[in-house]
């Protein structure tokens, strides 16, 4: 077997470095045959994955958080969701916030346990989302100048609203600060305080309807969305559906109610605040612009956007 490895030493807030080295200690000891790269940015990730699938490697690694994550599977892939290679899927989690690694089975925490599953190599097909949407204009102001229309690929959830703010917040050093869960919900209580209500034009496998007053709207196919976050929902892996999480017309009197549906982890009762649905394909329109879209960690664009699946699965290494 040969591995590519896709070194991310900006994870954790700069402090995997030293996990880094670790690894490539291991990787030695145990004679794996494989070859690394560091990334100098998250693109870079994306870049060097692009390059191991057509180079033939048979297990492309992401070695970093769930940003890192993302940008590696998304290498995989080109504009039409098909697979460039069949190479499979190896993580060796350093980053903050594991929500990739709690969704898939993929042990996280101890380096050597995820050395042990890595070479191990029991794989299983997953689904990927699938999402069309606009990067900034040409002058990379969004709304400005002559937008991108870009597709790219996610494993766990896509926000619409308060998630761009809230994972710029969080990443800007409130988990570094205050640790994933505490960090991540005083990053949403901030970004409550100067939210925007949007009014979206939403398309469910067809039905279109106007969702105003709109705080966020997650669409997602896995339980966990960020840092203690979960959907308790009806998804069933590969049934070709995501949920569509809305939390709306809310104010500081409801907060706690809401945090406590998407915290608690028991299955949501639908409410004038929060209601869970179900499709298999999304279209989402704003009548404003630059409303940011976010997936897996990262701020990555900007709507309208369109969600579906991807037509190849990709094989993910797991415990």
């Amino acid at each position: 077997m040969r591995y590519f490895f896709i070194f991310n030493p900006g994870s954790r807030h700069g402090q995997s470095a030293p996990l880094i080295a670790r690894l490539r200690s291991l990787l030695v000891a145990r004679k794996v045959i494989f070859e690394c790269a560091i990334t100098g940015s998250l693109h870079d990730a994306c870049t060097l994955s692009k390059e191991a699938n057509r180079a033939g490697y048979d297990v492309v690694v992401a070695v970093g958080g769930d940003g890192t994550i993302n940008r590696v599977i998304n290498g995989f892939y080109d504009e039409n969701g098909s697979r460039l290679s069949r190479a499979s899927l190896g993580v060796i989690y350093t980053g903050t916030s594991p929500d990739f690694c709690k969704s898939y089975a993929v042990p996280y925490g101890a380096i050597e346990r995820s050395l042990d599953v890595l070479l191990a190599g029991r794989t299983t097909q997953i689904q990927l989302g699938q999402i069309t949407l606009n990067t900034a204009g040409a002058d990379g102001c969004p709304g400005q100048g002559v937008p991108e229309r870009v597709t790219r690929y996610f494993a766990c959830c896509v926000n619409i609203g308060l998630g761009a703010s809230v994972a710029r917040e969080a990443n800007a050093g409130g988990r570094k600060r205050w640790g994933d869960s505490v960090g991540t919900l005083r990053a949403i209580i901030r970004s409550f305080r100067q939210y925007r209500r949007l009014k979206l034009a939403v398309s469910c496998d067809g039905r279109a309807e106007i969702w105003p007053g709109l705080c966020n709207l997650s669409i997602g196919k896995t339980w966990h969305i960020a840092s203690g976050i979960k959907v308790n929902g009806t998804l069933i892996e590969g049934d070709g559906r995501f949920y569509l999480l809305a939390v709306k017309d809310v104010a500081w009197r409801h907060v706690p109610h809401c945090l406590m549906a998407v915290y608690s982890g028991k299955p949501i009762s639908n409410s004038r605040q929060i209601s869970l649905a179900y499709a298999r394909r999304v279209d989402v329109k704003a009548d404003q612009p630059a409303v940011e879209v976010e997936f897996d960690g990262d701020p990555q664009g900007f709507l309208p956007c369109g969600v579906t699946m991807a037509k190849d699965k990709l094989e993910l290494i797991h415990a």
